[in-house]
């Protein structure tokens, strides 16, 4: 079973990136969207999503992170791809998912589901501007308002050179809101010959097992299941392996990342950013965790970097006394 790590906007960047790859479990790691518009981005752009480039393309922990754009325009994407491929991404992915109106208005991500032949524009033009050696991808969604030309777009994606298709299978319309229709997933797979990741609201191991067994998929993509329960990919190769419940994270161990990824916030972003970045984890976190809903009490009301950074070291300090000593 390969398991990929979604691009999360404003959620899942580098940062939380590097934290969760370091868990394990994960095989590969999508970045954010980079959005192309008619500008030539600088590489400083690039970097600035996904620094990983510096680092051969990976994570501090050695997992595959490949670079998301996101435009409508072949000749700008193109032209952008080329840059980015001289950076050295693992690979390149193309978004013709997001369904935020601001991105739909301009004609990107989801709005592209309506119109098949503009997908193949895309996928090729930035396939033909990239090294043979560099793998194109795309994500897409079930549709805009139905799932009518499912089949169509994956085909243009395929035709148009992208080696891999991820599903979130969801139209635009629905949004985020469950279910996820796996059901769906069979039909685009048989009607492609290229490898289909299965993505949407798996947020424990029966979701996992059960995603792949409506699906057909032996690829998924976590997302917010991932981020709500750190040892989620752990725990699915675990069940996969025949050892349910085996590998799975504990809160104490989780706290080492949590002080982790503070430090990594306080380093890499905005002083305005930072504690909302953790409240914004924990919160997630109480979906599987009874301790991170008493964190997130305790942290909710504060602002001030030292004091958070004072309530880390006492929370990573009071699961190490809780935890067995060898």
């Amino acid at each position: 079973m390969t398991l990929l790590l979604a691009p999360m906007e404003g959620l899942l960047d580098f940062v939380l990136r590097d934290v969760l790859t370091r868990v394990g479990g994960v095989d590969r790691c999508v970045s954010e969207f980079i959005r192309i518009t008619g500008t030539l981005l600088p590489d400083k752009v690039f970097l600035r999503y996904v620094p990983e480039l510096r680092n051969g393309s990976r994570t501090l922990s050695g997992v595959p992170v490949r670079a998301q754009l996101l435009g409508s325009d072949p000749v700008s994407m193109a032209e952008n791809a080329a840059c980015l491929a001289a950076l050295g991404p693992e690979g390149i992915d193309l978004n013709f998912g997001c369904p935020a109106k601001v991105v739909n208005r301009h004609g990107g991500g989801a709005a592209l589901l309506q119109e098949p032949e503009r997908i193949l524009a895309v996928v090729g033009a930035v396939r033909r501007a990239v090294p043979a050696q560099v793998p194109v991808s795309a994500k897409m969604r079930l549709g805009f308002n139905d799932t009518g030309l499912m089949r169509e777009c994956a085909q243009a994606m395929q035709t148009g050179g992208a080696g891999e298709i991820v599903v979130h299978a969801r139209t635009k319309a629905d949004g985020y809101r469950p279910p996820a229709y796996w059901e769906h997933i069979p039909a685009i797979r048989a009607a492609v010959t290229v490898p289909v990741v299965a993505n949407g609201e798996i947020w424990t191991v029966a979701d996992a097992l059960r995603c792949r067994e409506v699906s057909g998929c032996d690829a998924l993509m976590l997302g917010r299941g991932m981020v709500a329960d750190p040892g989620l990919a752990r725990a699915i190769r675990a069940a996969d392996a025949g050892r349910p419940g085996g590998d799975a994270v504990e809160w104490a161990d989780l706290t080492e990342h949590l002080a982790a990824f503070w430090q990594l916030v306080c380093a890499d972003l905005e002083s305005g950013q930072r504690a909302g970045r953790l409240k914004q984890w924990l919160n997630l976190l109480r979906r599987r965790f009874t301790e991170a809903e008493v964190a997130f009490q305790q942290v909710r009301t504060l602002t001030d970097q030292r004091a958070i950074s004072v309530w880390v070291a006492a929370l990573q300090a009071g699961a190490g006394a809780k935890r067995p000593q060898p």
